[in-house]
């Protein structure tokens, strides 16, 4: 396969200063934040403040190391996709490899636009907790109080965010009762198609509420329809007006079948084998999965969440916490945010994905803001495996294994 490599025939350094000064104009007014211990006061950081940093953290050195990494697992290993890595709120690497789409061998752009998969998650949950803050619904709400139909009983809004409900897994249950792929009564299988089928035909729970963690894409499924009962548009409405909007992800947007391909800069999912993907059982079932995005919107996302532009900072705090402790260990679930925290301020937060063709990492440290966005087109699983990048952002330090999948 013939890759196209981005920005390589530069000077490095000069490169990540002329990076880090793009993003300062991108970001316009929004504060840029270097310091975690107050993330709503951190005052904004002028140009000097950013070479500083650049030169402290080793952005150059860094820059090339991530280069070599990137560029031999595109070319041996089939990585396919786009790849931003930051430190201190800085970018200090960014690039893209391979094709949007390997039919027509369209390049991919550093403004492609991806599916999240599971990295839609913590944006539901995000949606969840700016309805907690406007009053519009509690965390210890039950499930009925929005949708009177469901008929699972004691299920609360914080078991479905933390995967603590005991519901069946929809992707399995639902299937059998549709008459094609993604197709449900005559219409796309969607959401509200998995609500009728998990109400009429009651599939059997695999156990009782808030007895311990199981993962399970029904529990974000649920959550849409949740948003949409309490705040009266659609999800993707909401979503748009209350996140993508405000933070400017202007290249972001919720999974519609029917307008998905007049966005700009849309990628194709693709298998194993590089072949374009087709229609998928549960493709227009969204909040589990669906969002589209890209690595600079995701940044202004990851950014964000140092600052209370969206969401006050107690809430975020509450966001970071496990909330399963059945058994010890240092991984654990919070409101859409998978977790390791060794208790020693080396706190990670981040969200993998997989569907239709797509794979995603969102990492973030937040102890030093490091941020790792890669966000691929070709199901290979190289885009989780970042064990020989975080030695380089660690400069040699070890790091912990962050597993595959969603």
């Amino acid at each position: 396969m013939r890759l196209r490599i981005v920005l390589k025939t530069f000077n490095l350094f000069i490169l990540v200063v002329a990076i880090a000064m793009v993003e300062a104009c991108n970001r316009g007014s929004a504060t840029s934040v270097v310091n975690s211990a107050s993330p709503s006061n951190v005052p904004p950081v002028n140009q000097d403040s950013i070479n500083k940093i650049l030169k402290e953290i080793h952005a150059a050195e860094k820059a090339k190391q991530l280069d070599a990494v990137f560029t031999e697992e595109a070319k041996y290993k089939g990585f396919n996709g786009c790849v931003l890595i930051a430190q201190r709120g800085q970018i200090i690497y960014k690039n893209t490899f391979g094709y949007a789409n390997i039919k027509t061998k369209e390049p991919l752009k550093l403004n492609s636009a991806f599916q999240l998969s599971s990295s839609s998650k913590p944006l539901t949950a995000a949606a969840i907790m700016l309805l907690v803050e406007q009053g519009k619904l509690k965390l210890t709400d039950s499930v009925q109080q929005y949708l009177p139909k469901f008929p699972y009983h004691h299920i609360t809004i914080q078991m479905l965010l933390t995967h603590r409900s005991g519901l069946s897994n929809y992707v399995y249950d639902c299937e059998p009762f549709c008459e094609k792929p993604n197709l449900y009564n005559g219409s796309y299988f969607n959401n509200k198609s998995m609500l009728e089928i998990l109400t009429t035909k009651k599939p059997p729970m695999y156990y009782v509420p808030n007895r311990k963690f199981e993962y399970c894409n029904t529990n974000y499924a649920l959550l849409p329809l949740i948003i949409e009962a309490a705040s009266g548009i659609s999800f993707a409405d909401f979503m748009k007006k209350n996140i993508f909007e405000p933070l400017g992800m202007h290249d972001t947007w919720v999974h519609d079948p029917n307008a998905d391909k007049t966005h700009q800069n849309v990628t194709t999912g693709h298998d194993a084998a590089g072949r374009l993907q087709t229609v998928v059982f549960a493709d227009d079932v969204v909040g589990d999965k669906g969002i589209y995005s890209t690595i600079d919107d995701m940044f202004k996302w990851d950014r964000a969440l140092y600052t209370e532009k969206l969401l006050k900072k107690e809430t975020i705090e509450q966001s970071y916490h496990g909330y399963s402790n059945e058994h010890k260990g240092v991984r654990n679930y919070g409101y859409g945010w998978r977790m390791i925290d060794d208790g020693k301020n080396n706190k990670i937060v981040f969200h993998n994905g997989w569907w239709h063709g797509y794979n995603s990492e969102f990492f973030r440290r937040l102890s030093d803001q490091t941020t790792i966005i890669i966000l691929s087109n070709i199901d290979n699983r190289m885009a989780y495996k970042i064990k020989d990048v975080l030695p380089i952002l660690n400069e040699g330090a070890a790091s912990p294994d962050l597993g595959s999948g969603d």
